[in-house]
C-alpha cells in the first residue's frame, strides 16, 4: 500500500510541477485581461472605439483631426485616471488643458523653449548628456556590465533628465537636480504601468525645487501668464521632467531593445560606422511604428461630428494608436525598417495628428533619439531576449557588452528569457492588486470632474475649434 502511495504522491507532484511551468506562457494574459475587466467595471464603459466604426481605419484621421473633437479632460471619467497618475498639477499640463488661452499660452512656451537651441545644438546637447551618463553611470568593468543586465528605461532616464534640465535652465543639471526629475518621473511612468503606487512625495519635491526657481527668477524663460506661479511649476513638471523624460526614455528603451533583438539591423547599423543617419532614421520610425508611446488617447467632441454614422457631441472618442498602425494585416505587427524603403503611404502617426494638438516634440524627438542610439551604439553591442511590449513593462532588459569584447553566448540569453517570462507573472500579479487600488482611488477623489465642477468658466466651449 505504500508504494502506491508513493508512486501517486510523485505523479501528483510531477504534475504540479508541470502544471507550475506553463504558467509564464498563460498566466499574465489572463491576468491582464482580467484587470482591463476590473478597470472597466470600477471606472465605467466609456468612449467609441474608433477603429470598430464601420469604416475602420478609412475614418480614423478625419474623425481625429476633426474640429469637433477637441475636448481633452472635462466629461470623460477616464480623465479622473489620467489626472490621479500625472499629478500634481494635471489641471495645467499641457496635454489635459482645454482649448482656450491657458492651453495657448502653455503651447507657445513649450515651443519657445524646444525651439531654442538649433538642430546642431539639440544634437550636441543630447550626445554629451548620453556620453557623460554612460561613462560616469556605468561600472567602469567591463566584466561587471557584460554580466549584469540592464534595464533601458532606467538608463536612459537620467539622460533625458539632464537634457531637458539644461535645455529648460540653460546651465548644467546638477547631480541632486537630476535625481529629483528621475524619481519623479520614474514614480510617473512606474504608476501608470500599474507596478507601484504612486508615491506624491517624491513629486512633490521636484515641485518645490521648481517653484524655488521660479520665485528667485532663475528661470530664463517667460512662463504662462495666466497661470499663477504654483502654476507655473506644475507647468514645467508636466510638460518637460514628466512627459518629455518618460516618453523619451520610453521610447529609447523601445529603439535600443529592437536593436538588440535584430542582430542584422544592429549590424548594418555597425557596417556604416553610424554613419548612415537614413537607415538610422527608418530603425526609428519603425521602432516607433510597432511600439507607438502613445496606447489609446481620448478626446471629447464639443459638436457633432458628420460622418457615417454620425457622432454626437459629448461623445468620447478612443482613438487606438497600436490598433491604427498595425491593422494593416500581413507582417504589419512585425518589426522590419525595411517596410520604409519598399512600402507607400503607412498608418503611423507616433506623434498625433498635426490638425488636433500633436506631440510638441515631433519635431525634435527623433533627432534627439539619433544622437543618443550613435552614442549607445559606439560603446556597447546590445542582446536580448527578453519579450517586447508596447506597455514595456520590464523596462526593457538588455546585456550590454563593450565593443571589442566577447558578447554572451546563447546560455545566457536562455537564462534571460526564462527570468524575464516569471517577472511577467509576478509582475501581472502586483499590476492587477495596485491597478484596482489605484483605479478605486482615481474614482474616489475625482479630480478632473471635482476641478471642472469648481471652475466651471475652464470648460471647453462648444463649436470651438482646434487650438
Amino acid at each position: 500500500m505504500t508504494r502506491p502511495r508513493i508512486l501517486i504522491g510523485l505523479g501528483a507532484g510531477v504534475a504540479a510541477a508541470g502544471f507550475a511551468a506553463t504558467l509564464p506562457y498563460w498566466l499574465p494574459q489572463r491576468v491582464t485581461a482580467l484587470r482591463g475587466t476590473i478597470f472597466t467595471l470600477v471606472n465605467g464603459e466609456e468612449g467609441i472605439p474608433v477603429l470598430r466604426r464601420p469604416a475602420g481605419a478609412a475614418d480614423f484621421l478625419r474623425i481625429y483631426g476633426d474640429p469637433a473633437a477637441n475636448g481633452r479632460s472635462q466629461g470623460a471619467g477616464l480623465s479622473d485616471l489620467f489626472w490621479y497618475w500625472l499629478a500634481p498639477g494635471p489641471q495645467v499640463h499641457q496635454e489635459h488643458l482645454e482649448p482656450g488661452p491657458r492651453y495657448d499660452q502653455a503651447a507657445r512656451t513649450t515651443r519657445t523653449i524646444l525651439a531654442s537651441r538649433t538642430k546642431a545644438q539639440w544634437t550636441e546637447l543630447v550626445a554629451r548628456c548620453t556620453a557623460r551618463v554612460l561613462d560616469q553611470d556605468l561600472a567602469k568593468d567591463n566584466s561587471t556590465i557584460v554580466n549584469v543586465p540592464v534595464r533601458l528605461r532606467d538608463l536612459m532616464m537620467p539622460v533625458w533628465a539632464e537634457v531637458y534640465y539644461e535645455l529648460v535652465f540653460r546651465e548644467p543639471c546638477p547631480r541632486y537636480a537630476r535625481d529629483l526629475i528621475t524619481g519623479n518621473a520614474d514614480d510617473v511612468v512606474s504608476a501608470l504601468k500599474c507596478t507601484r503606487l504612486r508615491h506624491m512625495g517624491r513629486r512633490d519635491r521636484l515641485t518645490r525645487y521648481l517653484r524655488g526657481r521660479i520665485d528667485s527668477g532663475t528661470v530664463p524663460f517667460a512662463l504662462p501668464g495666466l497661470m499663477t506661479p504654483a502654476e507655473q511649476a506644475f507647468y514645467l513638471q508636466g510638460a518637460f521632467f514628466n512627459t518629455a523624460v518618460v516618453q523619451m526614455s520610453e521610447a529609447m528603451a523601445h529603439l535600443l531593445l529592437a536593436i538588440a533583438q535584430h542582430p542584422g539591423v544592429q549590424d548594418r547599423l555597425r557596417a556604416g560606422a553610424l554613419g548612415d543617419p537614413e537607415y538610422l532614421s527608418r530603425v526609428i520610425d519603425e521602432a516607433m511604428r510597432a511600439w507607438p508611446l502613445f496606447g489609446i488617447a481620448h478626446r471629447i467632441t464639443t459638436a457633432g461630428i458628420d460622418v457615417d454614422p454620425p457622432i454626437a457631441a459629448g461623445s468620447v472618442l478612443l482613438f487606438d494608436y497600436l490598433g491604427f498602425h498595425t491593422g494593416g494585416g500581413g507582417d504589419a505587427a512585425v518589426f522590419d525598417p525595411g517596410r520604409w524603403e519598399r512600402a507607400g503611404a503607412l498608418n503611423f502617426i507616433p506623434f498625433g495628428v498635426s490638425a488636433n494638438r500633436p506631440c510638441p516634440a515631433r519635431g525634435v524627438a527623433p533627432v534627439g533619439m539619433q544622437a543618443a542610439a550613435v552614442e549607445v551604439l559606439r560603446r556597447f553591442v546590445l542582446s536580448s531576449s527578453a519579450g517586447h511590449a508596447r506597455s514595456l513593462g520590464n523596462r526593457a532588459p538588455v546585456l550590454l557588452t563593450p565593443v571589442g569584447a566577447p558578447r554572451p553566448g546563447a546560455g545566457r540569453l536562455a537564462l534571460m528569457r526564462l527570468r524575464d517570462r516569471w517577472e511577467d507573472v509576478t509582475r501581472s500579479l502586483t499590476q492587477l492588486v495596485l491597478g484596482t487600488v489605484m483605479v478605486a482611488d482615481a474614482r474616489r477623489l475625482a479630480l478632473c470632474r471635482t476641478y471642472f465642477a469648481e471652475h466651471p468658466e475652464r470648460r471647453p466651449a462648444a463649436k470651438a475649434t482646434i487650438s
